[in-house]
């Protein structure tokens, strides 16, 4: 099982971005954090690098109820989602985290249907607005 599942957008950064919120929203997600990795390497190590972005997913009742079967996996939330635009800047690579492979790291058996679910719907979200990567 991967740990992380990559789609293809086929729009810069911005868009894209923009695409995949509101996408996730339609799933009952919302962007609890929100790191922009570019910004943060300029201005810490003054190195330029392509517009890379990482979003923090959380859809609150599927949280909830993984957290009452195992507290522990709170380290593993929320869901990380990065988005990096490539040279070009007209398509967009991003990076899901599988919520199966989190929850397999635990071992606990009521952690799969959370878990499922939770891929179910990411997946729903990036295939509507991207493609396989």
């Amino acid at each position: 099982m991967d740990a992380v599942k990559t789609y293809r957008i086929r729009s810069n950064i911005a868009e894209a971005e923009a695409s995949v919120r509101a996408a996730l929203q339609a799933q009952g997600f919302g962007i609890l954090t929100e790191v922009d990795v570019t910004a943060t390497l300029r201005n810490k190590l003054g190195i330029e690098t392509a517009p890379y972005r990482i979003l923090g997913a959380c859809n609150p009742a599927l949280a909830h109820a993984s957290l009452e079967v195992e507290p522990a996996v709170g380290a593993f939330l929320p869901c990380g989602l990065a988005l990096r635009e490539n040279e070009s800047g007209v398509e967009t690579t991003a990076y899901l985290q599988n919520p199966l492979a989190m929850a397999a790291i635990f071992g606990v058996a009521s952690l799969e249907a959370p878990a499922a679910e939770a891929a179910a719907r990411l997946d729903a979200a990036l295939s509507s607005v991207a493609e396989l990567g």
